[in-house]
């Protein structure tokens, strides 16, 4: 969407009269626990007749004009023999578009899956086809403010031949994105209401974060460490390519097309290291051909297990491009974060987040921006803002990082049946203690005093967010329509290391406030990777060795870790891809975020605290990870890993599951058919010998 400057061509302002105030309409709230036992009672199965299985649910536009002949609502079990609602295992999670063109929605989709935690919360993990099944699921969105709960039936539209129109597996007996898919239609109205959208709408909806959007053309010098903190903290990742009409181009990307980040990796070539991005197209197909795509000859100048772990020749929509390749080719990167940390040089995990609901108005706060009105944009909500020096900060940085989140509420039931108003904000510095904000600012001051954000920007968007490094003090938040006497519903978001908000004027109730903290990442864990590999920029096994065993576990109980060389020489082999015989500090931080995945899980199974896992808690804790290994494979890696007694410690847990990740990481991308591989001597020599 084109950003638009505060000065515009004046249009006629209309009538300044009172109007009736169409607020916006939350969605209906069913109870998915009473309505799945009253379903088990009864021996029936759901039906939900708030979004019936017909046409109104679909849409009444242009959509019906796509759909193939003949299309039933059918539920799972009549098309398949085993559906599954949900896998654990992430590379059973891949999802292809439908007939609606979401690519924005299914983009932001794919990357909550790279977040266990994260589409937990979205995706309720105990529902199935099997244990209390009765046609019934329940999803959870952040929808303007709060968390709902959106309960659908399972009939899905389907087609002559029995497949999905809509979203679909990969693996045609998961259903838990199809049904995702009606749920979210179901909360803006029908599927029709999902043809347009931008992917930052579906990362908030997902998250209740916090985006950060990188114009890639301008993209600032340290682009690739800020990719590098978003990869490896708890960060969603898409990014957009140029506005047009969709169509392949001859590069094989499409053109007015959203794309999931699913990685990012330095590789050393031939002639010195390359930055890599690796993208997925939502469609399941239709990949990048130029360099390092899956045939690019650029794969040649890797060592061989390098290119064995990195390059799949399969046509399933996931490619590698350079980072140059990549700024030029995409128009913009959005990054949502559950925090602000990526655009902060502060210290510290902690952030405070407040939420303001408000409402612009006709003939009362409607004031529209100082372009169009200075005479009427003092009406406009105004928020009185204490940023506060952090306590947390280790350094005295002179400036705190803010970030401010402005997001339009629509009033139809139908998403795109409200076209959204362009909106933003201004910013000033002013001297006014608490007890003086029982007044809003007069027109006097804003003829005097420039905004703080001197070029504010209105965008005809759901929400517009800007980051700021403030001084210490008093601001006034005025948050705006472009144009004056615009009605609309909005909320307000505030974060920040530590503020007050409040309303001026009439209503000056002090804004709740929460205390958000993100686990494991931020500026600690980089702190700790800087100090050692600043002095060694790449690390051998006994400084490995050393690193982990005298790290400081504060999050996991009494837990000290003590890695044998034996063990570090192992785990360096794994993730040494190019063969130096040391791990580079990227090589490290993949290391280090499988290790905290590794932890939580073997401290959730390790349920007598003893520090080893026996036979059946090694199986629960695979399992747990999403990869499935049958028992005889178990039994086998409690005689490699274990002890006389066949007990793992987490050390031996660590191993044993980095090589089973990279083993099948390695046979996925090398098979043809899903089946076996072929490789010659020195690939095998390599997979087997040095690993």
């Amino acid at each position: 969407m084109p950003l638009l400057p505060c000065l515009k061509k004046k249009k006629s302002l209309g009538s300044l009269g009172k109007s009736i105030f169409q607020k916006h309409n939350p969605p209906v709230q069913q109870n998915y626990q009473a309505l799945l036992e009253t379903c088990l009672k009864n021996k029936q199965l759901f039906t939900d007749e708030s979004f019936p299985a017909d046409i109104s649910s679909i849409g009444t536009g242009a959509i019906l004009k796509k759909l193939p002949r003949n299309v039933q609502w059918k539920r799972p079990h009549a098309l398949h023999r085993t559906p599954v609602f949900y896998a654990a295992n992430r590379k059973q999670l891949d999802l292809c578009q439908g007939l609606v063109g979401n690519c924005w929605f299914l983009a932001a989709l794919q990357a909550l899956t790279f977040h266990q935690d994260i589409l937990a919360a979205v995706v309720p993990q105990n529902q199935s086809f099997e244990r209390k099944y009765a046609g019934i699921f329940h999803f959870r969105f952040w929808h303007f403010g709060e968390w709902v709960d959106v309960v659908v039936d399972d009939r899905l539209l389907v087609n002559e031949a029995g497949e999905l129109v809509f979203v679909s597996s990969v693996y045609k007996n998961v259903f838990w994105g199809a049904l995702l898919e009606k749920a979210y239609a179901k909360l803006y109205g029908s599927y029709e209401d999902l043809q347009i959208g931008q992917v930052s709408e579906a990362l908030v909806d997902f998250t209740g974060g916090v985006n950060i959007r990188i114009q890639l053309p301008a993209a600032p010098p340290d682009l690739w460490d800020i990719l590098t903190r978003a990869t490896y903290s708890r960060s969603l990742m898409c990014c957009q390519t140029q506005l047009g009409a969709a169509k392949v181009l001859k590069n094989g990307l499409v053109a007015g097309h959203a794309y999931t980040v699913t990685g990012i990796r330095k590789v050393t070539c031939q002639y010195g290291p390359e930055n890599l991005v690796r993208l997925r197209n939502p469609w399941g197909k239709i990949e990048w051909n130029g360099d390092w795509s899956d045939s690019s000859y650029k794969w040649e100048l890797l060592s061989p297990k390098e290119k064995i772990l990195l390059r799949k020749k399969k046509e399933d929509g996931e490619f590698w491009m350079s980072l140059q390749d990549f700024k030029i080719h995409f128009v913009d990167v959005v990054i949502c974060k559950l925090t602000p940390d990526l655009v902060s040089q502060e210290d510290g995990k902690k952030w405070m987040y407040s939420l303001k609901n408000g409402r612009w108005v006709k003939g009362s706060t409607a004031g529209g921006s100082l372009g169009f009105s200075k005479g009427m944009f003092w009406m406009n909500p105004q928020y009185w803002l204490n940023i506060l020096a952090s306590e947390d900060s280790k350094r005295n940085l002179g400036s705190c990082s803010v970030v401010i989140s402005l997001m339009q509420k629509h009033s139809s039931k139908h998403r795109n049946r409200a076209p959204h108003l362009f909106i933003g904000f201004s910013l000033y510095k002013v001297a006014l203690q608490q007890e003086e904000i029982n007044q809003k600012l007069p027109p006097a001051f804003f003829t005097r005093h420039q905004p703080v954000n001197k070029r504010q920007v209105f965008l005809d968007e759901r929400e517009v967010t800007c980051d700021f490094h403030l001084e210490p003090g008093v601001y006034v938040i005025v948050p705006s329509t472009l144009e004056p006497q615009q009605e609309s519903e909005f909320i307000l978001r505030v974060f920040s290391r530590k503020h007050i908000l409040r309303e001026m004027g009439g209503n000056t109730s002090f804004i709740l406030s929460k205390e958000i903290v993100d686990r494991y990442e931020g500026k600690i864990w980089e702190d700790f990777f800087t100090k050692h590999f600043e002095q060694n920029p790449e690390i051998n096994a006994v400084q490995l060795q050393r690193i982990l065993n005298n790290v400081s576990w504060r999050h996991f109980w009494s837990f000290h870790l003590n890695f044998s060389l034996d063990a570090c020489q192992s785990i360096l082999a794994l993730l040494d891809l190019n063969a130096t015989g040391t791990l580079s500090i990227q090589e490290f931080r993949v290391l280090w975020k499988r290790l905290l995945f590794y932890m939580e899980v073997f401290q959730k199974r390790d349920t007598n605290r003893s520090g080893k896992l026996d036979l059946v808690e090694l199986r629960a804790a695979v399992q747990e990870t999403g990869i499935s290994l049958s028992n005889e494979v178990c039994n086998l890696m409690a005689i490699r890993y274990g002890d006389p007694d066949l007990k793992i410690s987490f050390e031996s847990f660590m191993c044993f599951m980095l090589r089973v990740e990279i083993m099948g990481e390695a046979f996925r991308n090398l098979t043809q058919d899903g089946k076996g591989i072929y490789l010659r001597e020195s690939e095998w020599m390599m997979m087997t010998l040095y690993s």
